[in-house]
C-alpha cells in the first residue's frame, strides 16, 4: 500500500519518532524564518522589476518534478522560495506598481491572516465558531458605519439589541457577490411573475453599463440568465462613461413591451477601465418602477467612501438591495476579503440556505444567530473577519481616511503632471485615484499612429522593471492606466514614475516618422 507498509524498519521509526505538522518548536521556528523573509521582501521590493523576465514553464524547470518522497529542512524549502519562486513574481507589493486597482496590505492584516490561518478554523455556523460569526458582524456593521450606509443593511440597528432585516457577510470576490445577489434577484422575479420552477427564467433581464466589470456578465451565466437578455448600455463621453438613467429607462420599458421582466441592475461605483460613477439615486428610481434588484459594485472606490468628501457617490444607497466593496484593494486589508451588505438577508438565504441534518443546532433552530453558510455559494468558510477587525482597530478611520486621501493627492499631483504636458491628454475625469491618459495626436499624427505609440511606452515602461502600467480603451482609443494606491507608494515613487514616463515618450516621438 506504500513505502512504510514495504518498509517494517520506516514504520517503527515512525511509530517512535511521529509525524508532528504542529509541534509547537517547528512552527515557532518556521514561522521566524518566515518573518524574516518577509520582512527581506518588504525592505528589498522596491528594489525589484516590477515584472519578471521569465517564460511560461520557467518554474517547473528549476523545481523538481514529481513530489519529494522525503522530507526537506524547512531552510531548503525557503531557499527554493527566495531562488525560484521571488524572481518570477509580478511584484504588487512594489511603490512602482500602478497597473492595476492596488492590493493593499499591512501589518495588522498580515498578523490577522496569520492568527487565522493558525486558527483554521471553517464557521459555516453559529455553533462552528461563534467567534468567528460574531467577529465576522462586527467588523461588517464597523464597516458599514464608516461608509455611513442606513441602518437597514446592518445586522443589528444602531443603539439597539434588535435584529434587522439586512445583514452581511464577507466573501472571497466581488464575483462571488454579484452571483449571489443575482440567483436571489431572479429567484424573486420567478417568484413575482407565477413562474413554476425555473420555467419564466428564458423572460428575465438584467442590465449593466458596458463599462460594468466583465465578472458581472460571467455571473450572469453562471447564474442561468439567457445570454440575449444580459443587456451591455452603451456609455460615452457626455455621461463621463456612467450609465445613463434615461437610456436605461427606455431600454427597460421596451422589454416590458417585449413580454420580459426586469430583475437586475448593476451600478457600479468607480469602473475598472475608466473609473465612471453610475449615478446610484436616479438608477433605483428607474429600478423602482420595474421591482428590479439594484446592486452598487464598489470593489475599488467604496474604500473612498469611508471619507466625507466621497461619500456622495453613493447618494441613493439607501435604495437599493446590496452593495459590496473590497478592502483588499484600498483599505489596508490583504486577500480575499470582498464586503457584501443586503437590505433583506431572507431574500438571499431563501436562495442559498442549506441545513443538512449534520449541521443543525439549538442555535441555529433559535433563529437568534447569524449562520453566514447561508449567504454564500459554498458551506465551508475562513475566519476573514478577523483581519478585517484588526485593520479597523489598530489604525482606526481617521489613519484609513489619511491613506485613502493621501493616494488621490498622489493622483492629481500625477494628473496635474499630464495636463501641464501639451504632449498628453487626460482621457477621462479622474474621480479617485486612477488617471488614464494617452499620447494625444498632434503634428499630423492619426490616431492609429498615436494608439501604437502608446502601446510602445507601455511595454517600454514595462520593459525597464521601473515601473508597472497597463491599458484600456475608451471611446476606441488606447489609453493607458495609472493607478496609485501600493501600500508602500510615496510622492517620490510617483514623479519617479512620471520622469520615466517623459523620458521614453520622447524616446518614441523621435522615431516616429509622420507622413504630412
Amino acid at each position: 500500500m506504500g513505502s512504510i507498509d514495504a518498509n517494517p524498519a520506516a514504520f517503527e521509526a515512525f511509530a517512535v519518532d511521529g509525524f508532528q505538522p504542529l509541534n509547537a518548536d517547528e512552527v515557532r521556528s518556521y514561522l521566524h524564518k518566515s518573518v524574516d523573509f518577509i520582512y527581506d521582501y518588504y525592505k528589498s521590493v522596491e528594489s525589484l522589476p516590477v515584472l519578471p523576465a521569465v517564460e511560461p514553464g520557467y518554474l517547473r524547470r528549476q523545481l523538481q518534478p514529481a513530489p519529494p518522497t522525503s522530507s526537506a529542512p524547512f531552510d531548503v524549502v525557503m531557499k527554493e522560495v527566495r531562488e525560484a519562486v521571488v524572481p518570477g513574481m509580478t511584484h504588487w507589493a512594489s511603490p512602482n506598481f500602478f497597473a492595476f486597482f492596488p492590493s493593499t496590505n499591512s501589518a495588522a492584516a498580515i498578523a490577522g491572516e496569520l492568527i487565522a490561518s493558525a486558527m483554521n478554523t471553517v464557521g459555516f455556523t453559529w455553533q462552528a465558531n461563534p467567534a468567528a460569526t460574531e467577529m465576522e458582524v462586527l467588523a461588517l456593521d464597523w464597516l458599514a458605519q464608516l461608509l455611513r450606509l442606513p441602518a437597514s443593511f446592518m445586522n443589528r440597528s444602531t443603539g439597539g439589541a434588535a435584529r434587522g432585516t439586512g445583514g452581511g457577510v464577507i466573501l472571497g470576490t466581488t464575483s462571488e457577490a454579484m452571483l449571489v445577489t443575482l440567483v436571489s434577484a431572479r429567484d424573486a422575479a420567478l417568484r413575482r411573475v407565477g413562474s413554476d420552477g425555473v420555467a419564466g427564467i428564458t423572460r428575465l433581464t438584467v442590465y449593466a453599463a458596458d463599462q460594468t466589470h466583465s465578472t458581472f456578465f460571467k455571473a450572469c451565466r453562471l447564474a442561468g440568465f439567457d445570454p440575449a437578455n444580459i443587456k451591455s448600455i452603451p456609455t460615452g463621453p457626455d455621461t463621463d462613461y456612467a450609465l445613463d438613467p434615461a437610456k436605461l429607462l427606455e431600454i427597460m420599458q421596451a422589454d416590458v413591451d417585449a413580454g420580459l421582466v426586469p430583475t437586475y441592475i448593476c451600478a457600479t461605483v468607480g469602473t475598472t477601465s475608466s473609473n465612471a460613477v453610475d449615478p446610484v439615486g436616479a438608477i433605483a428610481d428607474v429600478a423602482a418602477r420595474f421591482s428590479a434588484w439594484v446592486h452598487i459594485d464598489a470593489a475599488y472606490a467604496g474604500s473612498a467612501c469611508i471619507c466625507p468628501e466621497f461619500r456622495h457617490h453613493l447618494a441613493g444607497v439607501e435604495r437599493v438591495d446590496s452593495i459590496s466593496m473590497s478592502p483588499h484593494k484600498w483599505l489596508m486589508t490583504c486577500l480575499d476579503c470582498t464586503c457584501l451588505w443586503v437590505r433583506d438577508t431572507h431574500r438571499l438565504t431563501g436562495s442559498l440556505e442549506t441545513n443538512p441534518e449534520y449541521l443543525k443546532n439549538d442555535a441555529s433552530e433559535s433563529g437568534t444567530v447569524t449562520d453566514l453558510k447561508d449567504m454564500q455559494v459554498g458551506v465551508g468558510r475562513r475566519f476573514r473577519g478577523l483581519k478585517l477587525w484588526m485593520v479597523m482597530r489598530t489604525y482606526g478611520a481617521a489613519k484609513l481616511q489619511e491613506h485613502i486621501r493621501s493616494d488621490v493627492a498622489m493622483a492629481k499631483m500625477f494628473e496635474d503632471n499630464v495636463r501641464s504636458d501639451d504632449r498628453f491628454e487626460v482621457v477621462v475625469p479622474r474621480n479617485f485615484a486612477l488617471v488614464c491618459f494617452r499620447i494625444k495626436p498632434r503634428h499630423g499624427m492619426t490616431e492609429e499612429v498615436a494608439d501604437e505609440a502608446n502601446r510602445e511606452l507601455m511595454e517600454r515602461l514595462n520593459r525597464t522593471g521601473k515601473a508597472y502600467l497597463a491599458h484600456t480603451v475608451v471611446g476606441g482609443k488606447f489609453v493607458l492606466r495609472f493607478a496609485v494606491g501600493s501600500s508602500l507608494q510615496e510622492e517620490r515613487h510617483v514623479r519617479s514614475a512620471w520622469e520615466l514616463i517623459k523620458k521614453t515618450t520622447t524616446e518614441i516621438m523621435e522615431e516616429i516618422v509622420v507622413v504630412e
